[in-house]
């Protein structure tokens, strides 16, 4: 979708009447709206809109999230999913609304084969998806299970073709072709997955493309950067490539071993990709994939498209993966660390609850969270008095403040760390 945009910035302070940015869609002229400023939500960076920054953008109506958690999240090393666990993460992301859910692999094992099966019977909202290789068996267990749609690998990297397979392009297309068209003969919801795609050469991407779609066209194409290994850029201009080739909707699937998982999902939607591939939480192999929790947030807060998740529920689909998987979230993880809405110094202490966009781009109650103080080394006599009064002591005197405020620095710098409750506690009760 083309776009124009237009930028009203306001010399005082924003207001919902002149700090409006809007898209303006050229081919349908159907308005998206996107705010830099929306009132108790959210306040990020105006110059995400400028024309100089969106002049290229080619950005897709809607996007859909289709969540690989249950399938390249298992494949996190030491992550085992029993079909209980599967059933449960996949009704919470059913919740929170995740539009497509790869429930798994079913020629991996009995199990996964009947977790699938149970996933589709239960009605969920999300549409289910299995994964499959290019093998009609693998079809035939995605309709006995009630799959809506199949994700169908292959290999197109240079690498896997050379030393793991011993294949050419001709070898993928023969392959592919008559499961592309059993697939799609049998109404699945057909994703042709041509993996390690950002190490192909041009040529054998080219070629087994144009025969497909010549031949058995799929309803969509992934571009999977199996290694994580792609800038931004260059997934651009190979979902560009992609969308030239097939005049198919485009689907992006990342891994983040240069920590650019988001990102180039991302660059695939200025691209045009209309469903962004994740793990829930970042999980996948090596690094991870694309964290589906970030990708929402940015879509829907950076980009004005319209995600209808209910991120408020996202920290309990962050917890219940946690749990099951046995792998901690990071206290600073974007979206689902702890310690996002936390603040241990002592300037902006009030701001963090009166006035918390101040202090972070996101209003902490967007997803689910509060905005929290702890004490520490780098406290103020502000942190301390917001910490007394929590605990029902109010005019405290000046000197009772600096002094338990020095006992709290000098604990915090011995501990390496900020301080607990009953600590704050037990230097109150000693100065007091």
């Amino acid at each position: 979708m083309s776009a124009i945009i237009l930028c009203a910035f306001s010399e005082q302070s924003l207001t919902k009447e002149t700090d409006r940015l809007q898209i303006l869609s050229v081919n349908t002229g159907k308005n998206m709206t996107v705010e830099y400023f929306k009132e108790g939500e959210w306040w990020v960076s105006p110059y995400n809109t400028i024309d100089e920054v969106t002049s290229t953008f080619d950005l897709p109506e809607k996007v859909e999230i289709h969540d690989a958690t249950l399938r390249d999240g298992e494949q996190t090393p030491g992550v085992v999913f029993s079909p209980e666990d599967k059933i449960a993460i996949a009704e919470k992301m059913s919740e929170v609304g995740v539009d497509r859910i790869e429930a798994g692999m079913p020629a991996v094992s009995p199990d996964d084969y009947k977790a699938i099966k149970q996933i589709c019977s239960l009605g969920l909202k999300s549409k289910i998806y299995t994964f499959a290789r290019a093998m009609q068996g693998d079809i035939d267990s995605a309709i006995e299970c009630g799959a809506d749609g199949v994700i169908i690998e292959v290999p197109i990297g240079y690498p896997k073709l050379k030393y793991q397979f011993g294949w050419t392009w001709e070898d993928v297309y023969k392959k592919s072709a008559p499961i592309i068209k059993y697939a799609k003969d049998n109404g699945l919801h057909t994703v042709f997955f041509p993996y390690d795609t950002t190490r192909a050469r041009e040529d054998d991407l080219e070629n087994l493309l144009k025969a497909v779609m010549d031949n058995c066209p799929p309803d969509s194409v992934g571009v999977v950067d199996t290694m994580g290994c792609a800038l931004p850029e260059a997934i651009k201009y190979l979902v560009k490539k992609v969308k030239g080739l097939t005049n198919l909707p485009v689907e992006i699937h990342t891994h983040n071993d240069f920590g650019m998982g988001v990102a180039t999902e991302l660059a695939a939607v200025e691209a045009g990709a209309s469903v962004v591939h994740s793990c829930v939480n970042g999980l996948g192999e090596r690094t991870g994939n694309a964290a589906m929790e970030e990708l929402v947030l940015a879509l829907e807060v950076l980009y004005g498209i319209k995600m209808d998740y209910d991120m408020k529920k996202f920290p309990e689909l962050f917890e219940l993966v946690s749990n099951i998987s046995n792998i901690p979230i990071a206290a600073n993880k974007p979206v689902g660390g702890s310690r996002n809405f936390t603040r241990e110094s002592g300037i902006g202490v009030d701001l963090v609850l009166e006035e918390p966009l101040a202090m972070f781009g996101t209003h902490p109650a967007l997803t689910g969270r509060t905005g929290d103080i702890v004490l520490g080394k780098k406290s103020g006599k502000r942190s301390v008095t917001y910490s007394l009064e929590q605990m029902g002591i109010e005019d405290t005197s000046d000197e009772a403040v600096a002094e338990i405020l020095g006992q709290v620095k000098a604990l915090g710098i011995k501990k390496k760390t900020i301080i607990t409750s009953d600590e704050f506690q037990g230097i109150v009760d000693s100065v007091l």
